[in-house]
């Protein structure tokens, strides 16, 4: 892929349904990514553990939304027990850096006394959001910045939560898989959608307490 390839560039990939990955962490190349199927998890379907359920309203984190955009990006790129290699390199920190500061690309952090412990970031554009990666360090993080994420996506307009691949990890929640004519369908009618990340509301501190977040949930699935 060229060196040229920017912020813009990144956007219309997106709109038309492919994404980019990295070989490895420590190689600067991208190449495009059009899966046969498609992974998403469907809004109005999420499906959260009991196990879950209690954690969330046990609220063990503090949950914020684009407070540490980078640190998160970063931490998804360390290597991990399960994960010792990682697609993150430094093109797609680049990348992703500036469409944060452009407002399209957005995080939910999970802190515990003052450290962050977990998170996500993803792409949004219209009523789409398109999952990138996620990390934990602490117990459920990851699966805690997920489901306030899918609060705000619901309570926001959202109407389309892509996950790229299968992932086993996130079959607890619903996820499905669609062949690519399908996706690039819904794709196409949540582009028109107008969404709102911030769900209306400004600052970065996390929209919902835990129950809040569950309740939000419930009230669509």
């Amino acid at each position: 892929m060229s060196s040229r390839f920017g912020s813009n560039d990144l956007l219309a990939c997106y709109r038309r349904g492919v994404f980019p990955m990295g070989d490895a962490r420590d190689d600067p190349n991208l190449f495009l990514v059009d899966p046969d199927l498609r992974g998403i998890l469907p809004l109005d379907g999420f499906h959260i553990p009991k196990r879950l359920k209690r954690r969330v309203r046990q609220e063990p984190y503090r949950v914020t939304a684009d407070t540490a955009f980078t640190r998160v990006m970063e931490m998804c790129a360390e290597s991990a027990d399960g994960r010792e290699t990682t697609w993150i390199n430094s093109t797609i920190l680049n990348l992703y850096s500036t469409l944060h500061r452009e407002g399209h690309a957005h995080s939910v952090e999970c802190w515990e006394n003052g450290q962050l412990v977990g998170g996500l970031y993803g792409v949004a554009l219209g009523g789409a959001f398109f999952g990138e990666s996620m990390f934990s360090r602490a117990t459920d993080a990851s699966k805690i910045a997920l489901v306030h994420l899918v609060a705000r996506l619901l309570e926001g307009g959202f109407v389309l939560l892509d996950a790229q691949f299968h992932n086993p990890h996130l079959e607890q929640f619903g996820l499905i898989e669609i062949p690519r004519s399908d996706f690039k369908r819904r794709l196409k009618a949540a582009l028109e959608v107008k969404a709102d990340f911030y769900c209306g509301r400004s600052g970065s501190a996390g929209s919902f307490t835990g129950s809040g977040a569950l309740q939000r949930i419930t009230q669509t699935s």
